[in-house]
Formats: structure tokens, C-alpha cells, sequence
């Protein structure tokens, strides 16, 4: 039996009496007051998380864009040095590895982000797929903790409780800078659809930070339960949920994040193939006519047979809706589509919506 994992910040999340539950490997909180709480504080204020948990990789090496382009379906070509980029990597037939954050710091230098069960999995698949060239590989995974500081005032607090400037920051870009005499990385990014920051430092400036966050009650710690509730809502995937290694990007609607006319990547041939001949099944959002909780794995009926499962459903704390993603026979995905999702031993009339449940709220 594999040992559980603890962040940097276990304790802190023990002392403030969070519930915790095992996620990817480690030790989490779910929730320190409830998990309504925390998703309004995101949603109209600024929450903070562990997320120290994510992985992260270091590429170096004179032929690292070339071998980030080759694991990765975007495209990194000349970008500048700050800039951020989604995207996956898939194995040849097309399923997906995992989705990642490549971080540009410098010239033949790239920071990779990616999820915290997959982080074993994934660097030997790095590590397979380097073969032949010029680049170095380190698993950074153990140095960093990581934080996230989401919400409509997230740049106001950091900016006026650590002193650090963020607002300087575009979305999807980041930047190192020098604190206390250590080199950080912070960026905006986020995983909630709000705007906000990720903050990247030792274990000592991430208890640090946490602290003075936390203890000013300015920013209210928030646990994994509403960063699932906050993601769901605006249509943002879940490695094991919406992407999987049998589920590839066009079925979960990722495609604008693969770019087939860049010359190759792993994945390429399996992915335009699919494109050509059109995908046999779909990620959508589906809303119920009733209360009820559409939960992962639930059957997913019309025409009185199974054509798909729920991949994440919930009571949405923002619209107040029943509503799922739910990957679906694509014959069933047009807009409008009445269906039916089975729960427990009853069967709930819903129609096929958009996924994005609420409108995203990032930086412009």
C-alpha cells in the first residue's frame, strides 16, 4: 500500500481544521468551513489554495523547443519568454496523457505543469520521448510548493499584503522575480474561470505566504472541493474525467488546444485522422428539469439505450441549475437533445446545453 503524500502545508491545513481526503497521492483538504463558502469567495472576493501538489518539470537543452513541440499538441514555436501555453500530451492513438501548463522562462528553457497523479506516469513518458535529444529533464515536483490565489480581488491582495507586483501580468504569462533573496515564478492562469495567480517558491515561502494571506481574513482558504465546483462550472476539463488516456481532445472539445499544422507531435496522424472521419462521441453539458445530483459515472440515456456516462455533475453553486458534462454518443450532442440520466433507481429528463454553465471572468 503507497504512503499518502503531504504539501508543504499539511499542517496549516490540520490546525485550521479542514476535512481532508486523499487526492492524487496526497493528503488534501476538501473544505475548511463549507464548500458554498469557499466557492462564493472565489467567485466574488479571493480565495487561496494548495496546490502544491501539481507537478513540475524543468526542459533545458538546446533542442528544448523542439522537444516540447514534439510531446506537446500546441504550438510553442517562437514564443516570448513569459509566455504560457495549455495543451496535452497524447500517446499515438490519440488518448491523452495528461493535460499541462509549458511555462516559457527563458530561451531553451521551459517549465512544465502538469496533474499530481499523473507525475510518475508522466516523466518517464518525458523521459521516453527524449531519447535522441539535446535537452535535460529535471522532476522539480519535490522543490516547489505551489499556491493559488483566485478571485475578483486577488491581485489587490496579493499586491497589498506581500508587496509583490501581479497586475503587470497578461493572462497567460508569467515572470520570475527575486523575494527575500529567493527566485520565485508567478503567473496567471487559473482554474476557477475568475482571474488570479499562482505563486511558485520554496516550501518556506509558500508556508510564508500562506500565512500572511490567511491571517489577514482578507483571503479565505478554500479546499478542493469548490476549485471541482468553480472548474465544472465554466466547462474546464478534470484529467480522469473530461480527458483520460482513452479520451482524446476533439471528443472533450479541446481541439482549438491542438495545432495539426505544426509539423509533428506525438498524437498527430491519430488526431487528424479523427478530425477527417468526425468524432463518435462528445463531451456536453446537459441540465436537468428537476433537483438532483447528476453524479460522475451515471448513465446517460435516450432512445430508451445508454449512450454515454456522466464525466462531472453537480447542483452549480453560481446558477443554482442541475447540471453535468457528460460524454455522449455525438449523434446525441446537437443542442437541444432531450436525454435522460439515471439516479439511483429514478430516471431525470434533461436537454443538451452548452458546458460552459457560467461566463468566464479572466483578466482581458
Amino acid at each position: 500500500m503507497e504512503e499518502t503524500l503531504k504539501t508543504c502545508l499539511h499542517a496549516k491545513h490540520v490546525a485550521l481544521g479542514a476535512k481532508m481526503v486523499p487526492f492524487g497521492g496526497f493528503d488534501m483538504p476538501i473544505e475548511y468551513t463549507s464548500i458554498v463558502e469557499e466557492h462564493n469567495a472565489v467567485r466574488h472576493a479571493a480565495g487561496i489554495f494548495d496546490v502544491s501538489h501539481m507537478g513540475e518539470v524543468l526542459v533545458t537543452g538546446v533542442e528544448s523547443e523542439k522537444y516540447v513541440n514534439h510531446i506537446f499538441t500546441n504550438d510553442i514555436s517562437g514564443a516570448p519568454v513569459g509566455k504560457i501555453f495549455y495543451g496535452m500530451m497524447l500517446y499515438p492513438e490519440g488518448g491523452t496523457v495528461d493535460d499541462l501548463l509549458v511555462y516559457k522562462l527563458g530561451e531553451q528553457r521551459y517549465f512544465l505543469v502538469i496533474n499530481a497523479s499523473n507525475i510518475a506516469k508522466d516523466y518517464d513518458w518525458m523521459k521516453k520521448n527524449a531519447a535522441g535529444l539535446d535537452v535535460k529533464l529535471e522532476n522539480q515536483s519535490d522543490r516547489y510548493g505551489e499556491v493559488a490565489v483566485q478571485g475578483p480581488q486577488a491581485w489587490e491582495k496579493i499586491e497589498k499584503l506581500l508587496k509583490i507586483a501581479v497586475n503587470d501580468l497578461e493572462f497567460y504569462t508569467c515572470k520570475e522575480l527575486v523575494y527575500e533573496g529567493e527566485t520565485i515564478i508567478i503567473s496567471r492562469t487559473g482554474y476557477t474561470g475568475e482571474d488570479g495567480f499562482e505563486l511558485y517558491g520554496s516550501h518556506e515561502f509558500i508556508n510564508k505566504i500562506w500565512d500572511i494571506l490567511v491571517e489577514s481574513k482578507e483571503v479565505m482558504p478554500c479546499g478542493l472541493g469548490c476549485r471541482d465546483t468553480l472548474r465544472f462550472e465554466v466547462a474546464l476539463p478534470l484529467y480522469g474525467h473530461e480527458l483520460a488516456d482513452d479520451i482524446t481532445p476533439l471528443e472533450a472539445g479541446l481541439g482549438s488546444f491542438v495545432k495539426l499544422d505544426k509539423e509533428e507531435f506525438i498524437g498527430k496522424e491519430a488526431i487528424a485522422l479523427q478530425k477527417a472521419e468526425g468524432v463518435k462521441r462528445k463531451v456536453v453539458g446537459i441540465e436537468l428539469t428537476e433537483k438532483a445530483i447528476p453524479r460522475a459515472g451515471y448513465e446517460v440515456i435516450a432512445d430508451g439505450k445508454v449512450i454515454g456516462t456522466v464525466t462531472t455533475g453537480y447542483n452549480s453553486i453560481s446558477t443554482g441549475k442541475s447540471v453535468c458534462m457528460a460524454l455522449i454518443d455525438a449523434a446525441y450532442a446537437k443542442l437541444g437533445t432531450e436525454v435522460e440520466i439515471h439516479i439511483r433507481k429514478k430516471f431525470f429528463k434533461g436537454t443538451v446545453v452548452k458546458k460552459r454553465f457560467y461566463e468566464k471572468n479572466y483578466k482581458k
